[in-house]
């Protein structure tokens, strides 16, 4: 039993069954002397004894209670104030303690792993069984990890509660380990950590306000970087914003020629008369709500206080605010159909002249269709040379559903993507679509800024690039932007240009925010396992010992 039970200056004496489950080992010291706490004198006379009974790591499946006596030496020294004093056993537990330093650092591992009510489950089936609020406690108790101290951080923001409450995580680039969390992202609490670390040389942030002030306030001298992957996110939420105003504009450009790749669906089968009126009732409430945002604006209201009192969301008051029509593009595309496998079939007998439904379901019925004659007779009912006799009515018209010479037009967010890819990596349909919008003389103004700030960012770790270069291609790009002619593009580049220096240091310095990004996700991961209710103490801690 020695082998599986070691216990650190104590002799094992017995071993008893309490019961299936309880294994009871007696122990006592090994020494016939201890030494006094006080003078530090050893004494060999026993004044009295005593028994602990602290719970120890389980044995064969089996929960272990040590049953320990200890006894009590005389202390004669004249200088000491002790007259009596119990022997110690430091490396097996501490005074007063229920647990040895095994057990409590076993249960403190589950506990970081799983946190406090799933560790408790987890220890009741590994025989070290304990209450939720006890292992959180052990968690607390626990030194955090010590490391050289950080000359390189980065800094982002993390949710405590998504759109309410954020605090800041405080990452060693260096390193690549978190070196703390800080209760909120407010200028002064990030000046106030950089004061105690007066050795941060490179700051690598977003594009907070916030951060760029306190970086400023604590740090004066530290070199500010700007987080490449947020400049290319700003640039597509501008762009984004760009053409949900353009859009309506956008679709009455002329079509390029038709192509072959053009030829498949562009438009949704029609759906029965209930679900057009329905439709058509949904955009009538939304171009309510529309108008209401456009009036709001025009009065001078703020778009914070818009979503306050509308109580729509930010972005939807960010789209009608910036467009210049109310935006129908809301539907969503032609999505797969298992009648488009035969749609050839169909027109081919179309032309032919048959414009019986049942006739062509059973005819695709035969070639493997599995729909229902509905699905074929809402496909013919647009497409009959004349109505048939047994329509009772005529189908209402949805907005949406309008004649349009104009073929249609992507959302903006696809449109976007589009936009911004490289020319030579687009297929044919959306190479037309590209060359369809840049007809547009301020798209293609537009388009062409956005793509050379992209390159200018994808290609700073290019070595044929020199910095001064780099430097003055983006000041170049900046007047042009500012110049533009189109507000949303000039508004974008005031706001660089009001982060210039920390512009420069993004595309010439190798620091990026990545890995703030990186952690951020394990920290979400670590808040939902623990239901979104841990302190911010707790979490800290769980989040620095795991890194």
């Amino acid at each position: 039993m020695s082998l599986f039970c070691d216990l650190h200056g104590c002799r094992m004496l017995d071993v008893t069954r309490l019961d299936p489950g309880h294994l009871c080992i007696v122990a006592e010291g090994r020494r016939d002397h201890a030494c006094s706490p006080t003078c530090r004198t050893s004494k060999s006379a026993v004044h009295s004894r005593y028994q602990r009974r602290p719970a120890d790591l389980p044995a064969n499946e089996k929960i272990v209670r040590l049953r320990l006596t200890i006894r009590c030496f005389y202390c004669h020294h004249s200088g000491c104030r002790r007259l009596t004093f119990a022997e110690r056993f430091p490396h097996l537990l501490r005074r007063y303690a229920h647990r040895t330093h095994r057990l409590t650092t076993a249960q403190a591992r589950t506990g970081h792993v799983l946190g406090g009510q799933p560790a408790a489950r987890l220890l009741s089936h590994l025989s070290m069984p304990s209450s939720a609020t006890t292992v959180l406690r052990t968690i607390r108790a626990l030194p955090l990890p010590s490391g050289p101290a950080p000359h390189i951080i980065g800094v982002d923001d993390w949710a405590k509660r998504k759109g309410r409450t954020y605090g800041t995580v405080v990452v060693d680039l260096e390193r690549r380990r978190p070196i703390d969390l800080l209760p909120d992202r407010s200028a002064g609490t990030l000046a106030a950590w950089l004061r105690r670390e007066a050795q941060i040389r490179v700051v690598a942030r977003d594009r907070s306000t916030e951060y760029a002030r306190g970086t400023a306030m604590g740090a004066p001298d530290a070199l500010q970087v700007a987080d490449r992957w947020h400049l290319l996110l700003n640039t597509w939420q501008m762009i984004e914003r760009w053409l949900a105003r353009v859009h309506p504009r956008l679709k009455q450009l002329p079509s390029p020629a038709p192509t072959a790749a053009s030829s498949r669906r562009t438009k949704a089968f029609p759906r029965a008369p209930a679900e057009a009126l329905t439709r058509a009732a949904a955009f009538a409430r939304w171009e309510i709500l529309y108008d209401d945002v456009r009036r709001r604006c025009a009065a001078g209201h703020s778009l914070c206080r818009i979503n306050r009192e509308t109580g729509l969301a930010r972005a939807t008051v960010r789209k009608y605010a910036f467009a210049e029509r109310f935006p129908r593009h809301g539907l969503r595309g032609p999505g797969s159909s298992i009648l488009d496998p035969h749609l050839d079939h169909l027109k081919a007998r179309l032309n032919k002249g048959c414009e019986n439904a049942m006739q062509l379901w059973r005819e695709l019925r035969d070639l493997g269709f599995s729909g229902t004659p509905k699905q074929v007779c809402r496909w013919l009912q647009e497409r009959r040379a004349r109505p048939v006799k047994t329509t009772a009515r005529q189908r209402p018209t949805s907005p949406s559903a309008a004649p349009s010479s104009a073929s249609p037009l992507p959302s903006p967010k696809h449109l976007l993507w589009l936009l911004l890819q490289e020319p030579h990596a687009l297929n044919v349909e959306a190479a037309a679509t590209v060359t369809r919008v840049l007809q547009d003389d301020e798209a293609a103004r537009v388009v062409d800024l956005t793509r050379q700030f992209c390159s200018l960012v994808r290609g700073q770790c290019d070595i044929r690039h020199a910095k001064a270069e780099t430097a003055a291609a983006f000041d170049h790009w900046l007047d042009k932007a500012k110049r533009c002619g189109t507000r949303v593009v000039e508004s974008f580049a005031d706001s660089l240009d009001q982060d210039r220096a920390a512009v420069h240091a993004a595309l010439q310095s190798p620091w990026s925010g990545g890995q703030s990004e990186g952690q951020i996700n394990r920290l979400k991961l670590l808040k939902r396992s623990m239901y979104g209710r841990a302190k911010l103490d707790l979490l800290r801690r769980r989040f620095l010992i795991t890194a």
